[in-house]
């Protein structure tokens, strides 16, 4: 949460944020934020996304918003804006391409993390969230479930099932810390596995990413 002193609040494009952004001048999102946003100025940049609250005097938005939104003055919604919801605002400008809904539509997941987690040689490790997590507004995380793929010099497994390779895993494992990598003992110095993650309506992550593994 920035402070009442705050000047310029920046989510970069390889971030997650679920929680609250307030009472800052101004809110720059290229990347994810979940939650409530309170500024004076909001921008939401092309790729950026922003799903819950949002108040601001003005507002541009050239990425995704979706959910309630109260700005005081003037929301501006670019050629590649995306905004549905329960929208309110003083005036409204929208470039030709923008999109302005009432319709709230089913949100797919987005994958985040660093993609890269060290194993040693013949043992397994735990796949942590900072390794990877998947962010979806309108799914709980037993309903996220990643499909693993591709697998090369180990497999992933779940606790209670060590030494079984595991098709799936859900965000609540994840987060229950039940999710590891177990390396096969060949003499390679790296593995690595791909992993995509749909919520219960089917949307996916999209193209499945690879997490890369290093063996000491």
């Amino acid at each position: 949460m920035a402070s009442p002193t705050s000047g310029t609040v920046i989510i970069a494009a390889d971030t997650a944020v679920t929680g609250s952004i307030r009472s800052c001048q101004t809110a720059e999102v290229f990347g994810y934020v979940e939650g409530e946003v309170t500024a004076r100025n909001v921008i939401v940049h092309e790729g950026g996304r922003v799903f819950g609250k949002l108040r601001a005097e003005a507002a541009e938005v050239h990425g995704e918003f979706q959910g309630q939104a109260h700005i005081k003055n003037l929301m501006r919604i670019g050629r590649t804006g995306n905004v549905s919801g329960n929208i309110r605002y003083g005036q409204l400008a929208m470039e030709l391409g923008g999109e302005l809904s009432a319709e709230v539509r089913n949100v797919p997941p987005t994958l985040f993390g660093d993609l890269e987690i060290t194993v040693p040689r013949g043992g397994a490790v735990a796949i942590t969230l900072a390794d990877l997590t998947a962010v979806d507004p309108d799914s709980t995380a037993s309903e996220l479930v990643y499909r693993v793929s591709n697998a090369v010099g180990g497999f992933v497994e779940i606790a209670g099932s060590e030494n079984r390779p595991a098709a799936t895993f859900t965000q609540a494992d994840l987060e229950a810390a039940r999710v590891s990598f177990r390396h096969d003992g060949s003499a390679g110095r790296t593995a690595r596995f791909d992993v995509v993650v749909a919520d219960a309506s089917g949307a996916t992550s999209g193209t499945p990413q690879t997490v890369q593994v290093s063996v000491q």
